[in-house]
């Protein structure tokens, strides 16, 4: 294994396959830190965790753990990836994970660049824009778990650190890797181990990746990893074999917990012509909707692949998590959310398309997988996977705000066949 890889988050994992397939790495997605050995023939592994949201002491033990795990498998540099959103809190654990991940590596500086250009999301001068909007003023600054209020993310991530933060700008990163390596020394002569830096198009990742090459450590959303297969590839130690195929075959199902504004008009257009059952946090919450309610609803559909979800606006979240907790209400989902996909899987289903990080993680999870290969991208940020369970099982899992309106439609199809 070349490249070891630690993901805050199951579709975060998965994202970062997908561009380290399309960059020609031969990747495996693992679910936690495996016991075992990779496989002989994996290039990048990328280690699941479910750490996005919890406390920074939890976050720092599982992310040591699985660097632990991948240095033994031979890797030569490793990434830290977490959402393009920068997901986290001022109390969050993004900077507490990337300052031990550079004490237990060995390293003196790693670079900061949760962007993403392919999905929107640029960073210049340090803030962080979503499409034409900044990150404060894009929706995120409303996400029920980890409100982002704040764009600046240079800022945001020193309420997180011990140490200063650096800032490498647009112009110093389109300078190219001479360049950057410049900057890179000058920020390390002044004690700076950690340093955000500009990227606004895929270009602008490319020239930060080539400069990127022996760097022990690197951090960021998946556009990070664009440039980082070309410097194996380089070097001759690549194979050039990357994709899965999709080979699952029978029953699929859509689950979508995620809020975001992009998932509501997902779940819309998917709810015009597929029948749907939507999850009432009362009903959940008080036991009158189980998950023997459920399962027996998606298996009336007679095939029409229906969609279950709890995908709302976020006042009528709010008005549930007032009225029972924020974290009680999430839990429940997500037991809610596990518990029917094991349900359905054992009964068959073979096919399931998820919408929502935190969703993601609990259906993973609950389905007791392991590793999972990737397949052909849908749309940008998120593949197909192939996973076995009983024989083999096509899974997409999908971050809230990623996927077109039709993106439900075509996962169904693409991770394999009726």
């Amino acid at each position: 294994m070349l490249l070891g890889c630690i993901a805050d988050d199951f579709t975060g994992a998965s994202d970062l396959a997908n561009t380290l397939a399309k960059g020609g790495m031969a990747t495996t997605q693992f679910v936690g830190v495996p016991t075992g050995g990779a496989a002989d023939d994996c290039e990048a592994g990328v280690v699941a965790l479910k750490t996005r949201s919890i406390a920074p002491e939890d976050a720092v033990r599982q992310s040591l753990e699985a660097a632990d795990w991948l240095e033994a498998q031979g890797c030569e540099q490793f990434l830290f990836k977490y959402c393009s959103t920068f997901d986290s809190t001022p109390q969050g654990n993004i900077g507490p994970v990337a300052e031990a991940l550079l004490d237990r590596l060995g390293a003196d500086l790693a670079v900061v660049c949760p962007a993403f250009p392919a999905t929107g999301r640029r960073l210049f001068m340090g803030h962080l824009f979503v499409g034409d909007r900044l990150l404060s003023e894009s929706g995120m600054e409303k996400h029920p778990l980890t409100p982002m209020t704040d764009p600046n993310i240079r800022r945001w991530l020193s309420l997180q650190t011990k140490g200063e933060v650096g800032l490498i700008p647009l112009d110093t990163v389109r300078a190219g890797p001479a360049a950057l390596a410049e900057a890179f020394e000058a920020e390390r002569r002044k004690g700076v181990r950690l340093v955000v830096t500009d990227a606004v198009a895929d270009s602008d990742l490319m020239e930060l990746g080539a400069a990127l090459a022996g760097h022990r450590l690197v951090t960021g959303g998946s556009g990070i990893a664009l440039g980082l297969p070309e410097n194996f590839r380089r070097a001759g130690k690549l194979a050039g074999k990357a994709r899965a195929k999709a080979v699952a075959k029978g029953p699929a199902v859509v689950l979508s917990g995620s809020c975001s504004t992009a998932s509501q008009r997902q779940v819309a257009a998917y709810l015009k012509s597929h029948p749907g059952l939507a999850l009432d946090p009362a009903k959940l919450m008080d036991g009158s909707l189980t998950v023997d309610d459920a399962a027996a609803w998606v298996a009336a559909q007679n095939g029409a692949v229906p969609i279950v979800y709890s995908t709302a606006d976020p006042a009528s979240v709010a008005g549930a998590q007032q009225s029972f907790g924020r974290e009680a209400v999430a839990a429940r989902v997500e037991q809610f959310f596990a518990g029917l996909v094991r349900r359905l899987v054992d009964g068959g289903v073979r096919r399931v398309v998820v919408g929502g990080g935190e969703t993601s993680g609990a259906v993973v999870e609950a389905l007791d997988i392991t590793s999972m290969s990737i397949g052909e991208e849908i749309d940008p940020g998120v593949p197909a996977l192939l996973a076995e369970r009983d024989g083999a099982l096509g899974l997409a899992l999908k971050s809230g705000n990623f996927g077109a309106e039709d993106f439900f439609e075509k996962a169904v199809e693409r991770i394999g066949t009726a």
